[in-house]
């Protein structure tokens, strides 16, 4: 079978290309033609654009390519449509994918899935109309999805977590411990705090000077710093020099795997942070924080902006968001995490509970099993 995919980031080139492998093994004479990256590009078929060129972010971005972006989208449903595939399968990016899907829906007889769901149950609850209308058969990988989108009168296929899949093949593929990790990365002999301060440039500004600032407080460990993907060293000297911080690059997981404890900028690193069993504070700063906070409570459909506490339904890791996240907050909670045994347990505990929630490894299988025998049963 002939299948198209479209992802507009680097989580999606990932979780896709993961998704192709697996079609591939349940499909051998499957095809592919995508917008995406170089993970999918590995695996094989026809890259028409990389994700890279359609990814803006901000308003003042997106206004200034508005050109860039209306010619990426009607490349992308001219080429859909020329080729004809046996199903259009979209990777989370909404803003994109829900524009492709009304167009393919109104001038074909094309299926259309939706793997990983846009977000809408956090704000933008009313895309789910353009949803119902456009989006034939949609994979989740969180379950509290599935009460949310069967509370709309739309069902949907949760099929697990790839983040499960991603950490359990590094913990059985990998066995390298803490003196090995310590002595590749040369380091002290230390426990460690590791900190992720995020995968933006504007993230990493706005959250990592003050994570320095209040782990620095906790005497008797290091703390060793996760480099982004794509962000140069240089980028990150002016925050560092100066510190005891040190940065490792592409050994977030082997991190994880040692550390005793994290502060965390909130997104897919907090769930895997919780995989790994290491407590953790959620960290995100923003501008105008008391705006922010009001905005939070009052236009975000959630309570909670972590995954880790939206799988949970609970709070089991502190959120220190906008105006409540100081460097003694963040000291506070951090002390709570590395020195007060029952905290620390009852939080590990909860992360087993979650463990258990997003259920075994398999998630690219399951979506791959699930999405060409309805195929076939629909022909």
């Amino acid at each position: 079978m002939k299948y198209y995919l479209i992802v507009g980031e680097a989580s999606g080139d990932l979780h896709a290309s993961n998704l192709m492998k697996a079609l591939k093994l349940a499909d051998p004479e499957a095809e592919f033609r995508f917008f995406g990256g170089d993970l999918m590009t590995q695996i094989g078929g026809t890259r028409v654009k990389h994700y890279k060129e359609l990814a803006y972010m901000g308003f003042i971005p997106v206004l200034l390519h508005l050109r860039t972006i209306f010619a990426n989208m009607k490349q992308c449903k001219e080429d859909v449509v020329n080729w004809n595939p046996d199903v259009l399968i979209l990777v989370d990016y909404p803003g994109f994918n829900l524009s492709i899907a009304k167009y393919v829906k109104a001038h074909t007889s094309i299926p259309i899935y939706y793997y990983i769901s846009p977000k809408i149950w956090a704000w933008k609850e009313y895309r789910i109309k353009n949803i119902r209308r456009d989006v034939d058969e949609l994979f989740s990988i969180l379950p509290f999805e599935v009460e949310f989108y069967r509370k709309h009168h739309y069902p949907i296929h949760y099929v697990g977590n790839p983040c499960v899949d991603a950490v359990d093949t590094f913990i059985r593929s990998t066995q390298r411990n803490f003196e090995e990790f310590i002595k590749e990365n040369n380091l002290s002999e230390k426990p460690i705090i590791a900190l992720l301060a995020g995968s933006r440039k504007q993230e990493i500004k706005d959250n990592l000077p003050d994570m320095i600032r209040a782990a620095s407080r906790m005497e008797g460990y290091q703390l060793v710093l996760a480099g982004a993907p794509g962000i140069d060293m240089s980028y990150y000297e002016p925050f560092i020099n100066g510190t005891l911080v040190k940065i490792v690059f592409g050994q977030t997981y082997p991190l994880l795997r040692v550390a005793e404890a994290a502060l965390v900028t909130s997104g897919t690193a907090t769930l895997e942070t919780a995989l790994f069993r290491v407590p953790q504070v959620v960290c995100y700063h923003t501008p105008i924080g008391k705006v922010i906070s009001f905005l939070r409570r009052h236009v975000l459909k959630v309570p909670y902006i972590s995954l880790v506490n939206l799988i949970a339904g609970k709070e089991v890791v502190r959120e220190l968001v906008a105006d409540t996240m100081t460097v003694e907050n963040m000291e506070c909670e951090l002390y709570s995490l590395l020195f007060d045994k029952n905290v620390r347990q009852q939080m590990l505990d909860e992360y087993d509970r979650i463990i258990n929630i997003l259920g075994s490894a398999g998630a690219s299988e399951r979506a791959a099993q699930q999405m060409i025998e309805l195929l076939r049963n629909s022909r």
